[in-house]
């Protein structure tokens, strides 16, 4: 995989395409994961809450790809968003994972219910200056929340994951996460079990490109300045997912693959403004 990384606005870079690992867990989880990083990928992307980063450690040792070609990304849970507790839980995780550091690390979701995401936050920004993590930044954080963490602490965060694919494009959130110097990650990058692959937009572009319809929303992601991290257990499924080099969507493609967005696109009404996750 060769396309260009991402500039990150604390200077590092970012594959341009990761591999999201939840829910992989255990033998089977660890030997899909190793599968993974032999195929290519070298953005690894975990979480507290996904249960699975000591199986994402495992495989990152059998893999035996050099540590300085590797991102790997987990995330503090909301339980653990007070100060302390966000520094014990990601010193914890880089633990479980058998690391040394992070090389991302996020707040999971806002949980705005609770208020402890500024204090999490500056928990990250404490963290990145110890050298524990290298780069920081959330995940479902809106305008709002994002303003909030930059004014009280004045530290922007480099990334923001959030649920973006077809249904959902986020066109408003990618513009104010671009306005910041924040690059966008997308989960549930397809869609997962809404994957939109029958639809013309995508069903088309992919006749007229010989690839397959994941492709075609992979390669759109790419297009529209968005980071994905599609998950799969399958080798095969692994490598297709990583061959966007062949190909690029017209700009009518795109705009036709973006105009699928529904208002009730999400997945499970994960609005950050009421979800919480603990």
């Amino acid at each position: 995989m060769t396309l260009a990384a991402r500039t990150l606005n604390d200077g590092t870079t970012l594959p341009a395409i990761g591999f999201g690992t939840y829910p992989l867990r255990g033998a089977e989880g660890v030997e899909a994961i190793t599968s993974a990083i032999r195929t290519g990928y070298r953005l690894i992307d975990t979480a507290v809450n996904y249960e699975n980063e000591a199986e994402v450690g495992e495989a990152l040792r059998r893999a035996g790809v050099p540590r300085d070609e590797l991102v790997v990304t987990s995330k503090i849970p909301g339980r653990h968003h007070a100060h302390a507790d966000a520094i014990a839980s990601t010193k914890e995780s880089v633990h479980r994972l058998g690391l040394d550091h992070l090389d991302l690390h996020l707040i999971h979701w806002p949980n705005p219910g609770v208020d402890r995401y500024v204090e999490a936050w500056q928990a990250l920004v404490d963290l990145r200056e110890q050298g524990v993590v290298r780069s920081i930044g959330v995940s479902n954080f809106t305008e709002a929340h994002l303003d909030r963490v930059v004014a009280e602490t004045g530290v922007v965060p480099a990334v923001n994951q959030i649920e973006l694919h077809p249904y959902f494009p986020q066109e408003q959130m990618r513009a104010a996460n671009e306005a910041r110097g924040i690059v966008t990650e997308s989960w549930s990058p397809m869609g997962k079990r809404q994957a939109p692959f029958d639809e013309p937009a995508v069903r088309d572009a992919a006749a007229t490109h010989a690839v397959t319809p994941g492709q075609v929303i992979l390669r759109w992601q790419h297009q529209i300045g968005a980071v994905p991290i599609p998950k799969s257990a399958t080798p095969a499924r692994q490598a297709q997912n990583l061959d966007l080099e062949g190909f690029t969507l017209t700009e009518a493609e795109v705009a036709a693959i973006t105009a699928l967005g529904r208002p009730d696109g999400r997945l499970f009404g994960g609005d950050p403004d009421t979800h919480e996750e603990m």
